[in-house]
């Protein structure tokens, strides 16, 4: 029984880095950039990693996993390193958020019914995603109000309204189908990890 304990939480440590691996190359190299004036915007599938990670791994080490991928891809980049605090405070919530909808509401990786877990990950994602695409332009207002001054916050958000909706509705059928896809396959193999009591 230990043994079974000792390697979910390996497993979920190894998930967790590929997470935040393939979060930072979302957003690194799959982005595009919207400027508006001196700051910038971008549409991208960052999120659906970080969602496909709370899925798999549970919302503490996929919204942790895909937080750092995020935040460090910020910080490597000219037009984003500002945001680098609330990006990595959004994602986690993100992962948080779908994590307790998909492993304590709809418990998905006790059930072994495809409808059953498709439902739970479908609405885990749009709840998270939901919260992502009301609250980040708005955090992102009073950040960029306190970083960079009323006119830039006012000109921006709009564009971050837009931008995050975007994301959030491709983030919501990505992460669903990723998840579809990829749990038959660690299940298969026995690298599933138990998420949830």
């Amino acid at each position: 029984m230990s043994n079974v304990k000792h390697n979910d939480q390996l497993i979920k440590v190894v998930l967790a880095g590929l997470i935040g691996a393939l979060a930072y190359v979302t957003f690194a190299f799959l982005r595009i950039d919207i400027p508006i004036g001196t700051s910038s915007t971008a549409i991208h599938l960052g999120n659906a990693i970080v969602v496909l990670g709370a899925l798999l791994i549970g919302g503490v080490y996929g919204g942790i996993g895909g937080a750092i991928g995020l935040s460090i891809s910020d910080l490597f980049s000219a037009k984003y390193v500002t945001s680098a605090p609330k990006t990595f405070l959004m994602k986690l919530l993100i992962g948080l958020i779908a994590g307790f909808i998909a492993h304590k509401v709809f418990k998905i990786t006790k059930t072994k019914e495809p409808k059953k877990y498709f439902k739970g990950s479908l609405l885990a994602s749009i709840a998270s995603l939901l919260f992502n695409a009301i609250f980040d332009p708005i955090i992102g207002y009073f950040y960029k109000l306190l970083i960079l001054g009323k006119p830039a916050a006012e000109l921006t958000i709009a564009y971050n309204f837009l931008s995050t909706g975007i994301n959030s509705v491709a983030s919501v059928i990505v992460a669903t189908a990723l998840y579809m896809a990829v749990r038959p396959a660690l299940e298969k193999a026995h690298l599933l990890p138990k998420v949830g009591k």
